[in-house]
């Protein structure tokens, strides 16, 4: 069994306006990206860390702002969504 922290990361996060199954794959990390955001990690150390992606690689600014909406929707629209199932 793969621990939530063991995730992998797709290249982009959901872009559909419901919880999905990669929401409740990943809400660790979105909460970890948003502690690295309040806490002003640069995206570079949190697409490391968080991600596991290499900062250097083109694509990895894209996955990063794509994660970090995520987690942003997840805050203000995404939650009510959890807030309705049963369980985790």
């Amino acid at each position: 069994m793969t621990s939530e922290l063991e995730q992998p990361v797709a290249d982009q996060a959901p872009l559909i306006e419901r919880f999905t199954d990669y929401d409740r794959a990943h809400l660790v990390t979105y909460l970890r990206l948003l502690d690295a955001a309040r806490d002003g990690a640069d995206w570079r150390e949190a697409a490391r860390q968080v991600l596991a992606r290499d900062p250097d690689h083109p694509a990895s600014r894209a996955c990063w702002e794509s994660h970090m909406r995520r987690a942003e929707w997840m805050t203000h629209t995404g939650y009510k969504h959890l807030a309705s199932l049963r369980e985790l």
